[in-house]
């Protein structure tokens, strides 16, 4: 019996076995490493969890299944030392892809029947 995309997805989070994927603090957004994924999960040899090993088509399916990229927004100091230190994490940060989904949600898994391939 094959497992869905997004059964997938929520088993990959909820093993705590890759450090390239987790679930945001709140739970209703998916984090992903973009480089660190695509090494850790694309990149695996013979042991393959979704049928690509191309980023663009792991995105594809999440949209497919009604994902949304989100953007982080940041706030600003004014201090130009502070500023440059927020700039740095900020540019760290930009490897960090968050998706959301309303039926893809940590604290409500009986949702999960609801998120379908559009």
């Amino acid at each position: 019996l094959s497992l869905r995309f997004p059964e997938k997805l929520w088993k990959m989070l909820e093993s705590g076995k890759f450090q390239s994927i987790w679930w945001s603090e709140s739970g209703k957004c998916v984090a992903i490493n973009k480089d660190l994924f695509e090494m850790e999960v694309l990149g695996r040899e013979g042991q393959q969890v979704f049928h690509t090993q191309k980023i663009r088509s792991f995105m594809r399916q999440l949209n497919a299944y009604g994902f949304t990229k989100m953007q982080r927004k940041f706030q600003r100091s004014a201090s130009l030392p502070e500023f440059l230190s927020e700039e740095a994490a900020a540019s760290a940060h930009s490897q960090i892809l968050y998706y959301y989904n309303p039926s893809f949600n940590r604290e409500h898994p009986m949702l999960l029947e609801t998120c379908k391939r559009r």
